[in-house]
């Protein structure tokens, strides 16, 4: 299904004058026929009267065809069933009176920015009357933000994540044609998309993960390379809704976390692996200090240590410089010996 987009339809206010116009001349013709019935034979009284009256009766018909469209609108129409052509942009137009806007979208609510669909009637409970809806489509930019979703990474942990979409119709007869529902089409995809890529990462860096199918290990992680699986995201959403005529801008992470029944473990992996980072640091540079008292000593000739004292003096620096308190001093008053 290809858009037909229908230009020279913005005359509606000239059509708009020219059947006011008509109709009253109709409207005078009806009452001139009756001041000057006794002026006219009865052949001429009849066909004006007819004509007028007749004209008088279907005059607003193209009335019916009139619409007006705000800045980033269109309306996809439909001729006794068969597509048209859509009508884009601003403006006051004159279509075919007979032509019906198609939106099946036009009441669906989605959590996102600037959605369209407004009812224009109330409705009651108890009313027969069928509720009234804007038919427009928007052209705008607007932001999906769909539920956080519950998804395993590769390594099995339970992971909530979020995303917000920025997208816009850029195919009015694609979207409306070609699947059922526009809006919920891109919303269960941007579900799916989102899936399939979570699956490829992990929450963090771990040993051996292939996250981009090379078949080498790399760093990839969902926290650490947000923007780039945002991105794969953004393209596996994009070759979905290609068919509905929608353009995908954007794609945004909004809500990264663990689910809540292992977040406390996670949380306790990570300060146990901060903890031995910061031991391993403190230990390279206690290992660091002695080493170099050590050489100190032996340079200056400051004592002579047998291996068995240096050992004992190895010991009590890595206990002072490792230790978590602080050391207290014992003085030795006597013999080394």
């Amino acid at each position: 299904m290809e858009e037909i987009l229908l230009k020279n339809k913005k005359h509606g206010m000239r059509t708009l004058i020219l059947c006011i116009f008509v109709e009253l001349l109709a409207i005078a013709g009806t009452i001139s026929c009756g001041i000057f019935q006794d002026d006219l034979s009865k052949t001429w009284f009849a066909t004006l009267f007819v004509a007028c009256l007749l004209i008088v009766l279907i005059a607003w018909i193209p009335l019916a065809g009139l619409r007006v469209l705000k800045p980033q609108e269109a309306l996809t129409l439909t001729l006794f069933g068969k597509y048209v052509g859509t009508i884009k942009g601003e403006g006051f137009y004159a279509v075919n009176p007979f032509c019906i806007a198609v939106n099946p979208a036009a009441k669906t609510k989605l959590n996102q920015s600037g959605d369209v669909g407004t009812q224009t009637v109330e409705s009651k409970s108890n009313t027969p009357f069928p509720v009234l809806v804007d038919k427009k489509i928007s052209l705008k930019i607007m932001t999906l933000n769909n539920n956080r979703q519950k998804i395993n990474d590769c390594l099995g942990n339970p992971v909530e994540i979020g995303i917000a979409v920025t997208w816009r119709v850029v195919d009015t007869a694609k979207a409306v044609f070609n699947v059922d529902n526009y809006k919920e089409y891109l919303s269960l995809q941007c579900d799916s998309a989102l899936r399939n890529i979570v699956r490829i990462y992990p929450y963090d860096v771990a040993p051996g993960v292939d996250t981009t199918g090379d078949g080498l290990d790399d760093d990839g992680s969902l926290r650490g390379s947000s923007e780039i699986v945002a991105e794969r995201i953004r393209d596996e959403i994009q070759t979905r809704v290609n068919e509905a005529g929608i353009e995908i801008i954007e794609a945004r992470i909004t809500y990264l976390a663990y689910a809540p029944e292992i977040a406390a473990v996670m949380l306790q992996r990570q300060q146990a692996s901060a903890i031995i980072d910061a031991r391993k640091m403190i230990v390279d540079g206690a290992v660091g200090m002695v080493e170099m008292a050590l050489e100190r000593l032996n340079e200056n000739q400051l004592v002579s240590l047998d291996e068995e004292r240096k050992a004992a003096m190895v010991s009590n620096l890595l206990v002072v410089l490792c230790g978590n308190h602080d050391a207290q001093p014992i003085v030795n008053a006597g013999s080394l010996y």
